[in-house]
């Protein structure tokens, strides 16, 4: 089944400049959860989750991009299923990730013989009260000092860029390591207008990825949203 209820519509150009990640999938929606009804789930063939609209309308617009995504890399229309940590469960030979918030979805995959692991996130850009409130919790020490002196627009624009890449390295890492970890254990040490950033880890997680390890993101935005995303090459 590829039917799209009409809460969620595609998005026609699924990579918004200048995101980039070869060999991988992108698939974009928007989506209303107001427009969600209880039928969906099974007219789209996909199992139904407990919760409000709100949660039902996400999770089913996230598994929509991430079977299109899938259909798109290898010709096969599969849902990913769901673990106990909630972590999505890709098809063998396959990484990928779903994200989802604020109306837009979206699912990147690609094969496990070019990616080990993907991580992606839209965010709604935040307000400068809302960045001035979250910074603590989200910035290290070391880049609140770093963004001291930015004026409220670009300080709230950079807070909703670290918020974004490090939830897309959480995303692009916990399936290799099985470790939790949170925002104070790494930290965003560039970021450029041509959409490249890099990131260090703050922490030892295992599996050769050590304190002071640093990986490579991307970032795009778009009508107030952002979009990151993480790879780390197979």
């Amino acid at each position: 089944m590829n039917h799209f209820p009409p809460f969620c519509s595609l998005q026609p150009c699924a990579w918004p400049a200048p995101l980039e990640l070869p060999g991988a999938q992108l698939v974009r929606a928007q989506f209303d959860p107001a427009l969600l009804h209880a039928e969906d789930f099974q007219r789209c063939g996909i199992a139904a989750i407990n919760g409000v609209a709100k949660r039902q309308g996400e999770y089913l617009a996230g598994r929509l991009c991430a079977r299109e995504a899938l259909r798109q890399l290898h010709g096969k229309p599969s849902v990913p299923g769901r673990g106990e940590d909630g972590a999505p469960q890709w098809p063998s030979g396959v990484v990928g990730s779903i994200t989802h918030g604020a109306g837009q979805a979206a699912a990147l995959v690609a094969h496990a013989r070019d990616w080990q692991g993907l991580g992606l996130d839209v965010e709604q850009q935040l307000s400068a009260t809302r960045a001035a409130k979250l910074a603590g919790e989200i910035l290290t020490p070391a880049e609140l000092e770093r963004a001291s002196g930015l004026e409220a627009e670009a300080f709230a624009r950079l807070v909703t860029l670290t918020f974004s890449l490090k939830e897309s390295l959480f995303k692009a890492l916990y399936p290799l390591v099985r470790q939790r970890f949170y925002f104070h254990d790494a930290e965003l040490l560039h970021w450029g207008e041509d959409g490249r950033a890099r990131l260090r880890l703050l922490i030892d997680l295992g599996s050769g990825w050590s304190s002071g390890s640093e990986l490579d993101g991307q970032f795009a935005e778009f009508d107030g949203y952002l979009l990151s995303l993480i790879g780390v090459a197979a």
